[in-house]
Order: C-alpha cells, then structure tokens, then sequence
C-alpha cells in the first residue's frame, strides 16, 4: 500500500501530511509526539492502510510543515489542533479514530471535544490525560516555566533541546536500545535546529498548563461517550508513568490497557505488537453496528 506525501495550506500555513489506504475506508488519524513528527509512523502507516484511510499530519513547527517563528505566529495547543482540524476538514475527513502519543494527547482531545464530536475511537500510546501519568522529576520544570517564564526556569527547560535529551527520550527504558533507527533524534534534532524553532518549543512547555486544565472535561467526555478506547504503553516511559495508562478504566470500564517493556517511543521497538494490538481494536471498535 503506497504511502503519498502531501501539503494543504490552512489560514495561510503549509502544512505536510502523509496519507495512504483507500478514502472511502475508516479514517484513522495519527498525531504525532515532542520532538518529532509525522515520521514516528513510517513503519505503522503501511500495516494499517490495508483497512483504513490513514492521515498523518506535521503540526506547525514540526516536520516538513512550516515553521514561522513566534512574532509570526501564536503557538499554543489550541491553535496546533486547530490547524490540525482545518486540515482533516480540508481534505475531507471528518469522522475518525484517532491515535495520540505525547503532544498527540492535547491536539486529539481538542480534536474530541469538538461540537462535532468527529472521534470514533481513542488510541493513547503515552498520551496522557489524567494527573497520575506525570512523573514529577520531568515535569516539575516544565510547570515552573509556566507559572514563571524568566532567565533562570528558561535555562532548566532549554536542554532538553539538545541531541542527548532526544536521544533519552528514544532509547530510555528500551530493552535493546539497538533496534531504535538513529535517524529519529538525528531528524528531530536538525529540525529543533531551524531558526526561531527553540522559541517555539519553549512557547508549548509553556503553554502545557492548558492541557491539564482541560482534563476535566475531557474525563467527563469519556464518562459520558463511553468512547472505545485502546491504551498502549511502554511501561518504562519516564515521562508519562503507567498509571496514567490505567487511569483511563476509571472513566472507561471498557478500556483495553496494555503496558509493554518498552519507553516513550514504543513504536520503534514494539512496532508488530502495537500495530497487531491496534488493528485488532480497530476491528472491534469501528465495526459497522
């Protein structure tokens, strides 16, 4: 099944996605983590285009998409899902799952609670959407910048621009940290290098404040759609912990929850197992009624 690439301009902004499966299928939509993008499915878009109409988008700053600075452009989650909503509407997917990992969490929540109600099924692999999934250690930084964005909150949170921070968040808690293809951080680290792109990132951990604040009507939309829904963790991940996996059955008695020997990044060790999990989920899940 080929993979094309393709770009959509949205209120002025090229934005890149790939697509591949035929469009009269269940669209599924793949929301990409910090610091990477579109590219984190390169291996999965293939498995589950044989059934679905897979879209992977770049959000803005991220990828092959544009990347204006922050004069040019106000970068917030709110605004990444709402490019992310203008080009699924765009291109004419207006139904589908979704599958959220990291920074895919806050855009598909938005994406969920829209009025429209356009997500038939949730996919979380390290997408939090509850306070027990944060570890303190990582994040405690990142609310400090928050509250207080100065000189020295700045200068805790900027190394986790650089290589050996990518390189962590690929390779920690992988068993075997040889099956992680190094062309992962060394393309999400070029792109962190274009200019203005630090400022950016700097802007979202700023912005990350926003994305707990909108749990609670996020858990009371799970509570009351009783939406399916898959979570898939590498349980070695010390950026959202497991029980923020095992959170979601609070709201969702039906959740299907897996926790893998695995890190952030799950689908460059576990690529069979999440994909053989996902499309049997997906045949659950999006079977006509």
């Amino acid at each position: 099944m080929s993979v094309v690439h393709r770009y959509a301009t949205v209120e002025g902004r090229r934005l890149f996605y790939r697509e591949a499966g035929w469009a009269g299928a269940p669209a599924v939509v793949l929301l990409h983590g910090y610091p990477t993008s579109s590219f984190m499915f390169r291996d999965l878009i293939p498995k589950l285009a044989e059934r679905y109409h897979v879209i992977a988008p770049d959000y803005l700053g991220y990828g092959q998409s544009d990347s204006p600075t922050v004069d040019e452009f106000d970068y917030s989650f709110d605004s990444l899902a709402r490019l992310t909503a203008g080009l699924l509407e765009q291109i004419g997917v207006n139904r589908y799952a979704i599958y959220v990992q990291d920074y895919g969490a806050p855009i598909g929540w938005r994406l969920a609670l829209q009025p429209t109600a356009p997500v038939t099924a949730i996919i979380s692999q390290n997408g939090n959407g509850y306070e027990a999934g944060f570890v303190p250690e990582f994040w405690d930084p990142i609310w400090a910048y928050g509250d207080d964005a100065n000189p020295q909150t700045e200068a805790a949170l900027r190394p986790a621009l650089g290589l050996d921070a990518i390189i962590w968040q690929y390779t920690h808690g992988v068993p075997d940290p040889s099956v992680v293809a190094p062309d992962t951080w060394t393309l999400d680290h070029a792109l962190l290098q274009r200019p203005g792109n630090a400022e950016v990132q700097l802007r979202l951990f700023g912005n990350y404040h926003t994305n707990r604040e909108l749990y609670p009507r996020l858990q009371e939309y799970l509570r009351t759609s009783q939406i399916p829904l898959l979570a898939v963790w590498g349980r070695n991940d010390e950026i959202f912990r497991p029980e923020g996996a095992k959170a979601f059955s609070g709201d969702l008695p039906n959740a299907e929850i897996h926790l893998l020997d695995g890190g952030h990044f799950l689908l460059e060790s576990h690529l069979e197992h999440v994909a053989g999990l996902i499309l049997d989920f997906l045949g659950q899940a999006l079977r006509p009624n």
